[in-house]
């Protein structure tokens, strides 16, 4: 017997017994004005900027007004305009780089955490994590309350690649010292449509 299995055994002789456990009976959050509250937690939560598109507005004005210095504008999306750079033209992600603002379109919102679900649909993924600042387009139609209702869509699963974001990229588990834009964008915008 090696030492491993004596310490399995003194383990297994030493456990408590098993214990019966009762149902669950977890009922997911659901809000009374979705549209509102993940606004709110976009903010909160999630630490990002958040606009609802108003009439006669573009997403182009949004971008100009809370980026004003951003010289490259990454988006394959044709309600961008100002984008000077489509990323499905590069050949190679490492060209996104020194991107200052890219833009995606995310599929739906969680209200309960802030999180957006984006599918990949731009040919580099990095688009994504590489730039400074990520502007997410998303319809306002497309909320739902929580995660449990996020992975209940129908074709959630059918992606080659997406991701939920939540904010700009934050770690704290260096030193005790919130960084932000660590591993991602240091700034996220939501724009509702």
């Amino acid at each position: 017997m090696t030492s491993k299995d004596t310490i399995l055994e003194a383990l297994k002789a030493n456990s408590p017994a098993p214990v019966e456990r009762g149902p669950l009976g977890f009922t997911p959050m659901t809000f009374q004005d979705p549209l509102a509250k993940f606004q709110e937690n976009v903010v909160s939560i999630a630490a990002a900027k958040c606009f609802l598109l108003q009439d006669g507005e573009s997403v182009d004005d949004i971008i100009r007004r809370v980026y004003p210095d951003a010289k490259r504008i990454a988006s394959n999306l044709p309600e961008v305009t100002c984008a000077t750079v489509n990323p499905d033209g590069l050949d190679d992600p490492r060209q996104l780089a020194g991107t200052d603002v890219g833009v995606v379109r995310g599929e739906f919102g969680v209200v309960e955490n802030g999180a957006i679900w984006i599918p990949r649909a731009v040919r580099h993924k990095a688009l994504m994590f590489i730039s400074e600042a990520l502007v997410i387009l998303l319809d306002r139609r497309n909320i739902v309350n929580n995660m449990h209702e996020a992975y209940a869509r129908p074709g959630f699963d059918d992606y080659e690649f997406g991701s939920f974001i939540a904010g700009p990229s934050k770690t704290a588990d260096i030193e005790q010292a919130l960084v932000i834009g660590a591993h991602g964008p240091r700034d996220v915008t939501v724009i509702l449509l």
